[in-house]
């Protein structure tokens, strides 16, 4: 039990690391609106298809991302398993920041 939570911690700092950089954040929001090619992502970005592609990397090693190579094309789209595992973990957690948001709250208030 211990080690599986442990596991899904290091994947939600995965994704949170992942999700820190704004160009992946840009290239989360361009997915969000249907496939795209590595090259298509590059034009909006305004960076190499290299650099494009070391992005992709990082996003799908933490399940963000999925890509297929059709003949000489790579489509990217979204991987909803990272966002549920990322979703997962705030639910998780906000039961106890609204505790503590609370008793701040009541603190806050006997002064």
């Amino acid at each position: 039990m211990a080690t599986s939570m442990a596991l899904r911690i290091g994947k939600v700092d995965r994704i949170l690391d992942a999700l820190g950089d704004s160009t992946r954040r840009r290239i989360i929001r361009l997915l969000s609106a249907g496939p795209m090619s590595v090259s298509d992502l590059s034009r909006p970005l305004g960076i190499t298809v290299t650099a494009v592609t070391q992005h992709l990397r990082i996003l799908q090693s933490c399940a963000l991302l999925k890509s297929d190579k059709k003949g000489r094309v790579r489509m990217c789209s979204l991987d909803m398993s990272g966002f549920e595992t990322l979703e997962h973990w705030i639910r998780e957690h906000r039961t106890s920041w609204e505790r503590r948001l609370d008793r701040l709250g009541s603190i806050l208030e006997e002064d």
